[in-house]
């Protein structure tokens, strides 16, 4: 259930934020001109900054509790703590203060870090080459972490460049969304794939042992 709960976190987020925005502003009367924000990080300065933080906080908790075996305890363990920096440190507001440009630093090396180790777990955890995993499942979790990866790049490259800033939607708000859905689909992936190995195991327990053959 851990495994789906991540996985719906990366699922809804990036469409919670945006729509959030325009609600709260219809509701209010209010313009809804600015209503997508430039990035995932900066809904903290819009009216979903409590559903960003309230969902982050979730994530981190959730990866915080998750259990599968020692490996993947530790790097569930310090993402969920990562996550939770990311919550914790906003990332730095248009016209910051040395405290806030220091903290907004913080920010980009959470948020760096936490997508580093969800894509190890699409490369890596996912990926057990010990079970009877279909090739098309393994190909799957492997071009998610790539894209987790390649898209963390982008985001670097359009947060420094600027790049968009006239689109509807920045780039890095794409690079954002893309990613959280790469990492949301595998986990939600991997948590159907553990409840159906496991609903497997449990009906072959279930069997009765076949009674040995009457002699003859």
């Amino acid at each position: 259930m851990l495994r789906l709960g991540v996985g719906l976190i990366g699922i809804l987020l990036p469409l919670v934020l945006p729509v959030g925005n325009w609600l709260f502003a219809e509701l209010r009367g209010q313009s809804t001109a600015g209503w997508w924000p430039d990035s995932m990080s900066g809904s903290y300065y819009t009216s979903t900054r409590n559903l960003f933080v309230g969902g982050l906080c979730a994530l981190g908790v959730f990866l915080i509790c998750y259990r599968f075996d020692r490996r993947d305890d530790r790097w569930s363990s310090a993402a969920g703590l990562f996550a939770l920096g990311v919550a914790l440190c906003p990332t730095s507001p248009d016209d910051p203060s040395a405290f806030q440009a220091t903290i907004g630093v913080l920010h980009l090396v959470f948020a760096a870090l936490l997508l580093s180790l969800l894509a190890l777990f699409c490369l890596y955890s996912f990926r057990n080459p010990r079970s009877v995993q279909p090739r098309w499942v393994d190909r799957a979790y492997l071009a998610a972490g790539v894209v987790i990866l390649a898209l963390l790049v982008l985001a670097a490259l359009a947060g420094l460049t600027g790049v968009g800033k006239g689109w509807p939607v920045r780039p890095l708000y794409l690079c954002e969304w893309f990613c959280t859905w790469a990492f949301g689909a595998a986990w939600i992936g991997a948590a159907l794939e553990l409840a159906h190995t496991s609903g497997q195991f449990t009906r072959r327990a279930a069997l009765p042992r076949q009674s040995a053959a009457p002699a003859s």
